[in-house]
């Protein structure tokens, strides 16, 4: 099948011969960009000797009337080789660079690594950059890096750089913009996702959900059917647009979700850890009247505070009382009816790309929680994203333990599976340590998503096999300490892959996704994906602006670190009833993140904390993730102990302006020896003494919230609390 190139702003170039930066070109799209060029009578070639591209590229460049020029990294002269080029735009003809096929993962944006970023960025000839996208129409690929693996091509000629310095981060950021606009129009995106994840199931109908708990097994088929019969069921007791669902990952949780979806109202996973001022936030905020929950759920939380029985749905219940005969027969309508028909019956496309198809509350972890309304654009976005960027096929099972009413658990435990047919293993908790490396193990596991906390507990209860089926071992939430990261690749040999996300990003940003890229004998280079103490290569279609801290107006090079700004499809466009706090998160289309971080010239996020995070310490800002995992990778645990060891809070100070004090799980005694030892050894690392905590204020237990995340705001209360702070 003939692959669809369209080329977007070769009109707008301009007349004068320049030289064109694209990010990649395979043979495809080399032939689009030198016609749109005006011909090969008008382009000459730059070539790197050690970083040639393929040999189908080669030969159409080798039949090139101009020829080439070439380069060598490491002995070239940088000003001969602007003479060359400059020569050639003299003489009339565009020069354009065609980087090699270097070793990368897949879904990687740039075919350039860092090295030739920065060096032909210091040639000072200010370039063109060229964009070349790679899509399909596909949930599975729907951006890709391989080539000729893809149904349409578009290419975007942007306008010139500036000259100046830090070249190549304006490139990168050039290309990033481009890449989230036409990421953002992709046709997939605009689909409704109950369409999606019905088709998928009916083409995955074998696939099953696993529960943990008893091990029951339900495939997708069945799963759709029963979902059917819910959905209708729904639709007579609930009349307004949303409904609460207060259930654990299973399936239970996966079914009223998808019920609700196909009932056209749109879910609510509300936080079942909530205090009852925060479960009232949620509902006041959200509208919602009616809840669906389970029995047998409700009993194990009797400290929650439920709403009044008359607005509960109980989901056992109300499938009993349809029938196995309804049942089946809704089953049976799922495998044998046409799609149109079932599109018709439940008026799957009434709703679609920038409509809100689930709503989601914050933690809260530092305030009341805020809504954030997802849309089908935002969710098929991750999920198409996370695809590029994992190797994984129908039938491989993901673990599931981390709470729905998380954006990290609804997206990657449930709509993740159901988009393309992975098999879900799911268990109610977190927390259960030894089950989760049984199950695991059992059912031979590929990806397994929780947070450091969590997977700390699953290490010490873990054998050097436990996940040996295991591909991607993805951490979130909290930051990734190294020490966690050793241990588990000692003694399992597993990489601990962090990521970053948000609730406001449906919720991944960019993770370390494979390790094992690296220079081999087909690739002289390599564009990483992972890097230490980083959180990895962004995700496809994602933009990434850096500004000032303190002034958001100033605008700073990608490298260097300052606030995180992003724009892209799976970033939401506002919090709900909340224009007041909209205005200041949000500036032409891009959304701060609270964030401090950089990126480097191979796509890599860094981050260095959130901007709340901080201790403005006699004029300096003193970071409390840096001295907290200083401090975590210095003490030593008791034997059996799974919990956040330490915690930094920062209180008022009359002297400095502000202090900060330690929080400790594991100092009970002897507390001004042990903050005289914490000293040393911060010092002895080379952190300044201005970043020594105060004082130690032993605590039970360091407060984290159901996701693993650390809880700011208990931390906060209780330091004020032991000092006496009001």
């Amino acid at each position: 099948m003939a692959i669809d190139v369209r080329i977007i702003g070769a009109e707008k170039r301009e007349s004068r011969p320049s030289f064109y930066f694209p990010n990649r070109l395979d043979k495809t799209t080399l032939r689009a960009v030198v016609k749109a060029l005006g011909g090969e009578e008008n382009v000459t070639y730059l070539l790197e000797d050690s970083f040639l591209p393929a040999a189908d590229v080669m030969k159409f460049i080798d039949r090139s009337p101009n020829g080439a020029i070439r380069f060598n990294f490491r002995q070239t002269n940088s000003r001969h080789l602007r003479e060359r080029l400059l020569e050639s735009m003299q003489a009339g003809r565009d020069v354009l660079f065609v980087p090699g096929r270097p070793a990368q993962a897949i879904g990687t944006m740039s075919d350039v690594p860092m090295p030739f970023m920065m060096q032909l960025a210091a040639l000072h000839i200010s370039p063109v950059p060229i964009f070349v996208g790679t899509y399909n129409d596909s949930t599975l690929r729907t951006y890709t890096n391989l080539p000729d693996k893809y149904d349409r091509a578009e290419i975007v000629f942007m306008p010139r750089l500036e000259s100046g310095p830090q070249m190549g981060e304006r490139l990168l950021e050039a290309w990033m913009e481009i890449s989230s606009q036409l990421y953002t129009a992709q046709p997939t995106l605009a689909l409704s996702l109950p369409r999606v994840i019905v088709e998928n199931m009916r083409r995955n109908s074998n696939i099953e959900l696993t529960d943990g708990m008893d091990e029951s097994k339900l495939n997708y088929g069945k799963m759709l059917g029963v979902a059917m019969a819910l959905s209708r069921r729904l639709k007579e007791i609930v009349t307004e647009p949303r409904l609460g669902i207060i259930l654990p990952p299973g399936k239970g949780g996966t079914i009223a979700n998808l019920a609700c979806m196909l009932a056209g109202i749109v879910p609510v996973n509300v936080n079942y850890t909530s205090s009852e001022s925060a479960f009232k936030s949620i509902v006041r905020q959200s509208g919602i009247k009616h809840f669906i929950t389970a029995r047998a759920f409700m009993h194990k939380l009797p400290q929650f505070p439920w709403p009044a029985a008359d607005t509960i749905i109980h989901l056992d219940k109300t499938l009993k009382s349809l029938g196995m005969a309804k049942i089946a027969s809704w089953i049976a309508f799922a495998k044998f009816s046409p799609m149109a028909l079932i599109a018709k019956t439940f008026n799957l496309d009434a709703r679609s790309g920038d409509d809100e198809v689930a709503l989601l509350f914050t933690s809260g972890s530092s305030g009341e929680p805020k809504g954030v309304s997802m849309t089908h654009r935002m969710v098929l976005a991750n999920c198409t994203q996370l695809l590029s960027k994992i190797d994984l096929t129908p039938g491989d099972n993901f673990l599931c333990s981390l709470p729905i009413f998380h954006s990290f658990g609804l997206t990657g435990g449930i709509f993740l599976p159901l988009v393309y047919g992975f098999g879900a293993v799911t268990y109610p908790s977190p927390l259960e340590h030894k089950t989760l490396n049984e199950l695991t193990e059992k059912y031979k596991c590929t990806l397994i998503m929780t947070t450091p906390t969590f997977a700390r507990g699953m290490l010490r209860r873990a054998h050097e096999h436990s996940y040996d089926s295991v591909k991607y071992f993805v951490v979130g939430a909290e930051k990734l300490q190294q020490s966690l990261k050793d241990d588990f690749l000692k003694k399992c040999g597993v990489w601990l892959l962090e990521g970053y996300g948000m609730t406001e990003a449906a919720p991944v940003c960019s993770a370390n996704f494979d390790p094992t890229i690296k220079r081999d004998e087909e690739h002289n280079w390599y564009v990483p994906s992972v890097k230490d103490n980083s959180v990895g290569s962004l995700l496809p279609g994602l933009a990434v602006r850096i500004t000032d801290p303190d002034d958001d107006t100033k605008r700073l090079p990608l490298s260097e670190q300052g606030m995180i700004w992003f724009k892209g499809a799976n970033i939401f466009q506002g919090y709900i009833g909340r224009d007041d706090l909209n205005s200041t998160v949000f500036r032409d289309g891009w959304f701060k993140t609270g964030d401090l971080g950089y990126v480097d010239l191979n796509g890599i996020l860094s981050l260095g904390g959130r901007r709340s995070r901080f201790s403005k310490i006699g004029g300096e800002m003193v970071p409390h993730e840096v001295v907290e995992d200083a401090i975590d990778h210095y003490v030593e645990a008791p034997a059996g102990f799974t919990g956040r060891t330490v915690a930094i809070a920062g209180v008022p100070d009359e002297k400095k302006g502000e202090a900060m004090v330690l929080l400790s799980a594991v100092h009970q005694t002897k507390l001004n020896e042990a903050l005289d030892d914490i000293r040393e050894h911060l010092v002895s690392i080379g952190l300044p003494r201005l970043w020594c905590p105060r004082e130690i204020i032993p605590v039970e237990q360091i407060p984290v919230l159901p996701t693993g995340k650390l809880d700011l705001r208990g931390c906060q209360m209780l330091a004020n609390e032991a000092l006496g702070i009001h």
